[in-house]
């Protein structure tokens, strides 16, 4: 790019002292050199967390003390000799294993690539020659020569700087680069930290934008400004899921219980009956029918499928056991540069001298009039012919899109002969375009900092006021101004400096990175939903204040990041509840601001991108990462990553959070009702002497089968109409609330009442032993089957959740009719489950069963809606 401009190449290009010093250090180091540094400090890399394969997964899913019950219970029938009973309670614990294998599998591979696409590489001066290697490769006082495009592999101190420009907001989340000079014209430093502009030292990670030069590596991996970032990481910890530690709670009950409750049936049973066998018999099958065996394997479902939903969002979960906490999360923290806004800039307005001014995105389809033509195009012919910074390559689009007839541009003839770069003293940059045909034709485009154009331009004192009033004018707005002006040349001598050219000013070019069209919608989305956004960015308080207004975000008071540094912990605590814009923030401040709302009980939800996020996002209850722009390091701290880098895809997310518990909670209540009658029936023939119903091939049929298979239709079941209009909920509240335990009891009593009834008549009506079994067990089924249609939502009635389109439904409704007709028309099943004939008066009694109790517990629901919704 250098030589194509005409420019004498870098290594020619010296100044300042030391320069002979410089040139012999050009050389590098010699290959022996650089083997030896690689071997005793390690490659130039982060530590990388132990890959996630799918046998250690399957370790971590079985190491859940209620998916090991599951394993463990299937292989204890196995040893007794209970085939059909262990074949089944081992199919549905291997099939919830499988799941989430699958899935967590398919998000390390997704990681995997993100990962390689980002790996660098880096050319280098060893033995005095130029070579690529990797970047992993480059050691310290290795020699990285950079260009405009290059990602920096290490630390470095520049020897030699030509206009070289860095954006470094992957470390300090600004998105406007930085300047750099080379290490003997600058000023001594007193602390090597990103950000800031006239800076000798260059940070692993950032990307070269404009210019090129050399540097000397000072630090590599772990020793690197990232690499100090990624290793804090390792001395904080997650905090464990909060469903997972209630489940365990709840099991160790019902086992309890479950376990005190079958050794005294065993003992009752063998006392009053004297079969100790059969009395081992029913014991098993109450204590199958009160643990809760559907519990692991439908958290474990919800868990899996709602990070597959999640995924069709472009939302990827690392850890499916964060999808819990999205439905509680308070606050939503969010960085400005690429997740409010597009991470681009583009030019939104354009000013002459004489005040006149013009947005381009008002009339997006015209060209521009001619004034405003000739400010774009020389701002253009101002700019690098392949652009990098993002400002040049916003005028490189502007002026292709709206100057369809332009003079110069359209030439081939014309070619860039000569370029004048930024100086400290200067902040201007020239280019000089002359025509192949003449060589008298030349024409110089400036753009720059507008005070250096107007000092290119000589104006006067009254027009440098005027001037300045627009470029206020226009900051305000939250603009970064450019002046531009043009020179004609007579002549092929070209003068030594800018000032030496006549330039005409011809006005000013303000740009911004535009909001992201989706935000405000999603910001009044959280709004409603009793979520506060915050914005906290690296950028400068008016760019912030302007971007949060758009986006609908309160910003009358914008907390800068030097007033943080007199706040104590205790102060910022109060400042952070009523702050929402915090600017000019630091990594470590951003991490203070996540402990600060923790500490006041908030549930913080964090986004970042760089590696200065990475702290907060790993503290925050939920990191979400940017997978698109995002470092190695952000993802590796977060729970979930953004494939689309789209704030709107958060809220996408929190609603499919709120959508996966509300389901759960339908699930488990239906899993508590259906228990009271099936552990019930167990029972009641136990405490008055009745023939017994169910052994245990019939508790695991009902509970590993036709349980499960329902609760599926929970997950498929579409949210509720309030999702996003009440509050986030209480993290501490439980799962298993007194409210949803008490209506879960309500319907199991109702449904065991009346099947208890139907089973009691059918005894004195003298029916044959094995016809009441099939007559109870039908009537059993179809009562769980009801249950399902009235545990669908706790909010509407049937009639309007009917109108809810849940094909899992349907497929469940045909699954079980299937296999009850099976167990009565297969002569194997109807064997192996002790089944009689049933005559057409018996079916219509176990579907009337079935609608009782649906008919009944929907003139309840209403008397518990209200509690289910707290």
């Amino acid at each position: 790019m250098q030589q194509m401009m005409g420019a004498p190449s870098i290594e020619k290009t010296q100044s300042g002292a030391g320069n002979s010093e410089i040139g012999e250090r050009l050389r590098g180091l010699s290959e022996t050199e650089a083997q030896a540094r690689l071997l005793a400090e390690g490659p130039n890399e982060l530590p990388r967390p132990s890959r996630r394969t799918p046998f250690r997964i399957a370790l971590e899913v079985i190491r859940e003390p209620m998916l090991a019950l599951l394993l463990g219970g299937g292989l204890v029938y196995l040893l007794l000799g209970n085939l059909e009973e262990a074949l089944i309670l081992l199919a549905f614990g291997t099939m919830s294993i499988g799941i989430t294998i699958i899935q967590e599998t398919r998000t390390e591979r997704v990681l995997e690539a993100l990962r390689d696409l980002t790996s660098p590489r880096a050319l280098v001066i060893r033995g005095g020659e130029r070579k690529r290697i990797a970047g992993r490769e480059v050691v310290r006082g290795d020699l990285v020569v950079l260009g405009e495009g290059d990602r920096v592999p290490a630390d470095a101190r520049l020897l030699q700087s030509r206009d070289l420009q860095s954006d470094e907001s992957l470390l300090t989340g600004e998105s406007v680069p930085v300047r750099k000079i080379a290490a003997d014209g600058a000023p001594p430093l007193t602390e090597g930290r990103p950000g800031g502009d006239d800076l000798p030292l260059l940070f692993s990670g950032s990307l070269i934008v404009r210019g090129s030069g050399i540097g000397e590596v000072l630090a590599t991996g772990p020793r690197s400004e990232i690499g100090k970032i990624g290793h804090s990481l390792s001395s904080m910890e997650t905090e464990p899921p909060r469903l997972q530690a209630q489940m365990r709670r709840v099991v160790r009950i019902f086992a309890m219980v479950g376990g005190a409750v079958s050794v005294a049936s065993v003992l009752l049973y063998g006392l009053l009956r004297g079969g100790w066998l059969d009395a081992v018999l029913a014991g098993i099958a109450l204590g199958m029918s009160m643990l809760p065996e559907e519990f692991p394997v439908v958290l474990t479902i919800f868990m899996a499928m709602g990070a597959w939903r999640i995924s069709q969002a472009r939302v990827l979960t690392r850890r499916a056991a964060a999808i819990e906490t999205l439905g509680s999360a308070t606050i939503l923290c969010t960085d400005k540069t690429g997740t409010l806004t597009e991470n681009r800039m583009t030019v939104a307005e354009l000013r002459l001298e004489d005040g006149r001014r013009l947005r381009p995105a008002d009339n997006p389809e015209t060209d521009l009039p001619a004034a405003f033509a000739d400010l774009v195009e020389t701002g253009v012919l101002a700019s690098a012919q392949i652009p990098f910074d993002p400002m040049e390559i916003a005028f490189h689009k502007l002026g292709k899109e709206r100057l369809r007839n332009h003079r110069v541009l359209d030439k081939p003839d014309w070619e860039l002969v000569h370029a004048y770069p930024l100086r400290p003293g200067l902040l201007a940059m020239s280019n000089v375009w002359r025509s192949t045909g003449s060589d008298d034709d030349t024409l110089v485009a400036a753009k720059g900092a507008p005070e250096a154009i107007a000092a290119l331009c000589r104006l006067d004192a009254k027009v440098f006021k005027v001037l300045t009033g627009l470029v206020e004018a226009m900051a305000n707005e939250g603009l970064r101004v450019l002046g531009v002006a043009r020179a004609v040349h007579r002549g092929t001598d070209l003068p030594k400096t800018q000032h030496d050219f006549k330039f005409e000013f011809l006005g000013l070019v303000g740009l911004t990175d535009p909001l992201r069209a989706r935000v405000p919608e999603a910001v009044s989305d959280c709004r409603s939903a009793g979520i506060k956004v915050m914005m906290i960015t690296g950028d400068y308080p008016a760019t912030a204040k302007i971007i949060a207004r758009q986006a609908g975000l309160d910003a009358e008071s914008v907390v800068t990041g030097t007033e943080m540094q007199a706040l104590n912990d205790d102060e910022l605590a109060l400042r952070v509840k009523t702050a929402t814009v915090f600017a000019r923030i630091m990594p470590e401040q951003k991490l203070r601001i996540v402990s600060a709302l923790k500490s006041s009980g908030e549930i913080v939800a964090m986004t970042g991108d760089g590696v200065n996020d990475a702290p907060s996002l790993k503290a925050a209850n939920i990191g979400i990462a940017m997978g698109g722009r995002g470092t190695d390091v952000a993802r590796e701290a977060s729970s979930i990553v953004l494939l689309d880098d789209d704030f709107g895809s958060i809220v996408k997310a929190v609603r499919l959070g709120r959508r996966i518990f509300d389901n759960l909670r339908k699930a488990i209540g239906f899993i508590f009702a259906v228990h009271v009658p099936i552990a019930g029936l167990s029972l009641l023939p136990l405490l008055f002497s009745l023939p017994i119903l169910f052994g245990p091939i019939h508790i695991a049929f009902l509970e590993m089968v036709i349980d499960p298979v329902c609760s599926l239709v929970f997950e498929a079941e579409n949210e509720e109409d309030d999702v996003m209009r009440r509050p986030p909920r209480n993290p501490d509240s439980p799962l298993f609330s007194g409210a949803l335990i008490g209506w879960g009891l309500i319907q199991g009593i109702v449904a065991f009442a009346l099947l208890a009834g139907i089973y009691i008549v059918a005894l004195r009506q003298g029916m044959a032993e094995n016809e009441i079994r099939a007559l109870t067990f039908f009537s059993l089924v179809l009562t769980i089957v009801g249950l399902i249609f009235v545990n669908r939502s706790f909010s509407a009635s049937i009639l309007t959740a009917l109108h809810r389109p849940n094909r899992s439904l349907m497929i469940v409704v045909v699954t079980v009719a299937s296999m009850l007709a099976g167990t009565l028309l297969w002569p194997f099943a109807t064997s192996l489950f002790r089944f009689g004939p049933l005559h057409l008066d018996d079916l219509a009694m176990t579907f009337a069963a079935g609608f009782v109790v649906l008919a009944g517990l929907e003139l309840l629901k209403p008397l518990w809606r209200e509690r289910l919704k707290a």
